[in-house]
């Protein structure tokens, strides 16, 4: 059965590079993904497939129903792209301004489609059910997963699996990890409310920007004074603004920035500091400084089983040259909220490009991946999802 399967997908690369290629021409941010919504859906339709749309909002889930006995596994791939310029050149550029696949979500969409159809066609000899998730706004907190699970996704589900195509892992390379792989994923806005003034008499003023400017520099020693040095943590300020003309004091300043934890305990640790630091801030200063820390994505916690599974499925699968032991990513990912219901395991297919020039991480505007990485995730989703009657 798996070699027909592999057989199949080795034969439809070229499928999966059409339907990537497309869907990178045309992104469509979170929650904005419509028309990325009825191409999946109507894929399927075409095929015969039960698919059921507007799941949570605008997300797909598929059905193939095997001709024998078994557990329900799903499969979970997402399809919404970033706001980001699409810098590439190539033929296959993004055709919408500002918005990018810029994550790999193109290439996990063409990737469960190949395989879902592969399933279909193979389904009078197949055990058990297929749910394939397929997940609108994963980059955009509070995100698709939770929605569609309140919207009855992985009802009766037994297990789940998913991958990420990885830009910087080596090409041909299954990463795996028991236990926390991925951070949760937390953001903050900081609003400083000064008083402005002209640039000459600073002593009338209240400094927006200096009082931003002492919180960057104080927040940041959270993580190198206040976490555990053992414990992985990140706190970033992304954006800082306080437009004025050059001669003006501003009178309020804006920071908003993201933290990246592993534990609850530094999670919660973080957040309180964050909040005396700037309480502080704001008494020194004779100002009010208001602050939101907005709890997002939970840490992506692989169970054990079903990980060791995935490990030994995917060393036996044609393709794959190494499978290794994944370092924890500070990366988050609300594939999360699934394994909050359901067992399963999150891994990592490695899509780097041959030419180094080429290599970008994640959300650059250059971004781009090797897209024979897609067949082999395709084979490892698939073996596992076969497999698992088995265990």
């Amino acid at each position: 059965m798996l070699n027909e399967l592999y057989k199949k997908l080795d034969s439809r690369f070229n499928d999966m590079v059409e339907i990537r290629r497309y869907l990178h021409m045309n992104p469509e941010p979170s929650f904005k993904e419509t028309k990325t919504a009825k191409y999946i859906a109507d894929f399927y339709r075409d095929l015969g497939v039960e698919v059921r749309t507007n799941v949570g909002g605008n997300g797909v889930v598929a059905t193939v129903r095997g001709g024998k006995p078994g557990k329900t596994v799903a499969l979970r791939a997402d399809f919404d792209a970033l706001p980001i310029h699409d810098e590439k050149d190539c033929e296959y550029k993004s055709t919408v301004e500002g918005v990018m696949h810029a994550c790999g979500h193109d290439g996990h969409t063409a990737t469960l489609l190949t395989l879902g159809k592969t399933l279909h066609e193979l389904k009078d000899e197949l055990p058990g059910t297929y749910v394939l998730i397929h997940q609108h706004a994963e980059e955009y907190q509070p995100g698709g997963a939770i929605s569609m699970i309140e919207d009855g996704c992985l009802d009766g589900v037994d297990v789940i699996f998913g991958t990420h195509l990885w830009s910087t892992k080596p090409f041909r390379q299954i990463e795996y990890r028991v236990g926390p792989i991925m951070a949760a994923a937390d953001r903050f806005e900081i609003k400083v409310k000064g008083r402005g003034g002209h640039g000459a008499m600073p002593h009338e003023t209240k400094d927006a920007v200096a009082i931003g400017a002492q919180l960057v520099t104080a927040l940041q020693q959270i993580v190198s004074r206040r976490v555990d040095p053992l414990e992985p943590a990140v706190l970033s300020i992304g954006t800082f603004k306080a437009e004025n003309s050059f001669n003006i004091i501003a009178d309020e300043a804006q920071l908003h920035g993201t933290v990246r934890t592993f534990s609850e305990e530094t999670r919660t640790l973080i957040e309180q500091e964050m909040g005396r630091i700037i309480r502080g801030t704001a008494e020194a200063a004779n100002c009010e400084i208001e602050f939101d820390f907005v709890r997002g994505y939970p840490t992506v916690d692989n169970h054990e089983n079903e990980t060791m599974y995935l490990k030994e499925t995917a060393e036996q699968v044609p393709g794959v040259d190494a499978v290794a032991e994944s370092a924890p990513q500070m990366g988050g990912e609300d594939f999360a909220y699934y394994m909050q219901h359901v067992p399963g395991s999150f891994f990592f297919t490695g899509a780097m490009l041959e030419d180094e020039k080429r290599v970008y991480p994640h959300h650059h505007p250059r971004f781009d991946f090797d897209e024979r990485a897609m067949v082999l995730a395709a084979k490892t989703l698939g073996a596992a999802a076969i497999g698992v009657h088995d265990k």
